[in-house]
């Protein structure tokens, strides 16, 4: 049985800011954001490219994560995906 991928990923915009989402399919979700078919946040703040990911069990759990991700300030975010590279995520 195959089990389900569900991601939660940071997206970095041309003008330096983050975008944070769910998706059970990355690369589809990177081309739909940089296709300007992704979030309206992502639309005006192209190309985007993706900084980090993480993979989950359940929809809940990746949801979870992007909810948490998103309460950081920005010092923390940094801090939060340069932890991330260093486990190899």
């Amino acid at each position: 049985m195959e089990t389900n991928n569900h991601y939660f990923y940071v997206l970095e915009c041309a003008d330096g800011s983050y975008y944070a989402g769910y998706t059970n399919d990355l690369q589809k979700r990177l081309e739909a954001h940089n296709a300007g078919k992704g979030a309206k946040y992502t639309r005006a703040k192209g190309p985007v490219e993706m900084i980090h990911h993480e993979s989950f069990e359940t929809k809940s759990a990746a949801m979870k994560a992007e909810y948490a991700f998103k309460q950081l300030s920005k010092p923390q975010k940094i801090h939060y995906i340069a932890e991330g590279k260093e486990d190899g995520k």
